[in-house]
């Protein structure tokens, strides 16, 4: 046994091929049943998929990098639970692609966001965080508020709408009705950019919020 251990430590390419299965089955085993969980494949009680105007925001957020300083994941952990609330769960996620877990806290986890402030509070805040929130190094965006959805935009909606069709629908069941998608140009055409973001982060969290 001890001459087998010393043959495999002396043959580094033999080595290396083992750890990479090890670490395969390993990862398999942890990863594979997570996909016949109904907790991590099936929504939660209450989630609905994200309208017009909350999916518009979420592209805003995304492209603005929001999620480099702000996290969407609370750890089931007591100082993460009392500060933002309820720890999230997978069914809370499966609307969301990419997801935006993020890893870092320059500023606070926003996953329970959702209802916690005003649209006017929110406003305020993204047009010049320092008026609520004297101690902060987010950046304002002004700019949001002047630019305003027109044709060309609710057009690239309802393509996203058409891909998140095909990401999670099926063919009995998809996540957007195609009346949905052609009357989704009139949810956005006219709002400004603002607007869809204040929209998309009332909607965090809410809806095991509501739940409990």
């Amino acid at each position: 046994m001890a001459g087998a251990h010393e043959k495999v430590e002396k043959n580094i390419g033999l080595m290396m091929v083992m750890v990479i299965v090890l670490i395969s089955i390993g990862g398999l085993v942890q990863i594979v049943p997570l996909f016949f969980m109904d907790s991590t494949t099936k929504p939660v009680e209450g989630l609905k998929p994200y309208t017009p105007l909350q999916l518009a925001g979420r592209d805003v957020y995304v492209r603005e990098g929001c999620y480099l300083c702000h996290s969407q994941m609370i750890r089931p952990f007591r100082a993460e639970t009392e500060r933002y609330g309820h720890y999230s769960v997978a069914g809370e996620f499966v609307y969301d692609h990419p997801f935006q877990w993020g890893s870092k806290r320059t500023g606070p986890d926003l996953h329970r966001v959702g209802g916690r402030y005003s649209d006017a509070w929110h406003r305020a805040h993204l047009m010049n965080p320092r008026d609520v929130v004297p101690a902060s190094v987010m950046p304002g965006y002004p700019w949001l508020a002047d630019t305003v959805y027109g044709d060309a935009e609710a057009a690239r909606l309802q393509k996203t709408m058409g891909v998140m069709n095909m990401l999670d629908g099926t063919a009995e069941t998809p996540l957007y009705s195609k009346d949905e998608i052609a009357k989704a140009p009139d949810a956005i055409k006219g709002k400004t950019e603002l607007e869809a973001l204040i929209a998309y982060l009332q909607n965090l969290g809410t809806a095991l919020k509501a739940k409990r």
